[in-house]
């Protein structure tokens, strides 16, 4: 199988995950940020993740995805349980985050922006909805302690390191550690303990990489 992903994608995280999970071997293609070509020939419409399955049909939606590999590779191992209180952080945060994130992504190195005029792709279409990046990563210190106190919040909704509710791999997982693991190219961002555990736990069993050591 082929799982076509941006690196810094967040729905493209939550299919890598499942394999993590399962610890299924997929060939992971990164594709450039400008390139519209190879998803539009694959499912019609510039769209990432897609899986290519093994007998050659191609798959979008991220939780789509999730979902065929949990229930035809082996046991399953999601709960698709979703706490309201997680989906109302998820939303909570997501209205904001991106001010943070997008200006951040085009400088850490990333094999989808390889090129310049995937940069400039990637920045154009941005800026359309978060305005200037210059002037996002100026305001970082008021998006940073935003995001500080919504993670403090959060710190009393992650029950243990390996599973947010505390008795399974539920689809919570799926949707909260991908924005956690984007929010690791912010330099300053204060995670609780327990927090700071689940992600790097997370990160483990995903076997998906974090960005600490490039934060800006």
């Amino acid at each position: 199988m082929k799982l076509y992903v941006y690196d810094h994608c967040p729905y493209c995280v939550r299919a890598r995950m499942i394999f993590g999970f399962k610890k299924l071997s997929v060939e992971l293609i990164i594709l450039a940020n400008d390139d519209e070509a190879t998803p539009i020939g694959l499912v019609g419409k510039k769209v990432v993740p897609i899986l290519v399955k093994e007998d050659g049909s191609a798959m979008p939606e991220s939780l789509d995805i999730v979902k065929y590999i949990d229930d035809n590779f082996g046991e399953t191992v999601l709960s698709e349980q979703v706490r309201p209180e997680i989906e109302a952080w998820i939303k909570q945060v997501g209205e904001y985050y991106n001010h943070l994130l997008s200006p951040r992504f085009v400088q850490l190195d990333l094999a989808e922006f390889a090129s310049q005029s995937a940069v400039n792709y990637f920045t154009k279409k941005k800026t359309t909805l978060i305005g200037d990046f210059a002037e996002n990563l100026a305001n970082s210190l008021q998006y940073i302690a935003k995001i500080n106190a919504d993670l403090t919040a959060l710190s009393e909704l992650i029950h243990a390191d390996d599973k947010a509710n505390g008795a399974q791999l539920s689809l919570e997982d799926i949707m909260l550690f991908p924005m956690l693991r984007n929010l690791t190219c912010v330099k300053g961002i204060v995670y609780p303990a327990n927090v700071e555990r689940y992600l790097h736990k997370m990160a483990e069993l995903a076997q998906v990489s974090l960005y600490l050591d490039r934060a800006i």
